[in-house]
């Protein structure tokens, strides 16, 4: 079973990079088993279908924009996109999940698990650094994805 976890944003507007800096704290912090791949997808969009359909469990990571506060992170599955239960555009830099899966469920080649955790952004500010605010929210979204994997049997090891 192949694992995938998709980091999305644009690292040039601060908080908006969120799930590419995801990616790089996992690659810096965790050594992960071949069957789970770690992907900056930036803003891609579309263009990584690929890489959605060549896994069997995908968690997304990404800037959503819903009610709540700035820091919130929102976990979302499958079927509550392909229902269409989320605001079609989740975040202002790509096509939205719901095509690309849409589009990967036409091919009949969508991931039979996707888990979207989105975060709420403080700051679309231009600049390279995540607000601390999301700053700090990386470790704990970083504990919670590891203990799911390992909880599935992925031998997920830290680095101290």
């Amino acid at each position: 079973m192949k694992t995938l976890i998709f980091g999305a944003g644009n690292l040039l507007l601060s908080d908006e990079g969120f799930g590419v800096h995801f990616i790089q704290y996992m690659q810096k912090h965790y050594r992960f088993p071949e069957d789970v791949e770690l992907y900056d997808g930036g803003t891609l969009g579309i263009m990584v279908t690929h890489m959605l359909e060549d896994a069997d469990h995908v968690y997304l990571v990404d800037v959503i924009d819903t009610t709540g506060e700035a820091g919130d992170i929102c976990r979302y599955e499958k079927d509550e996109f392909m229902l269409g239960k989320l605001p079609i555009k989740m975040s202002p830099h790509q096509i939205g999940i719901q095509e690309v899966l849409t589009l990967s469920d036409f091919r009949d080649r969508c991931p039979e698990k996707v888990s979207l955790f989105g975060v709420i952004p403080q700051s679309y500010d231009a600049g390279v650094e995540l607000s601390p605010l999301l700053a700090a929210k990386l470790p704990g979204l970083a504990e919670l994805i590891v203990g799911e994997l390992r909880t599935s049997g992925h031998a997920v090891v830290g680095f101290v």
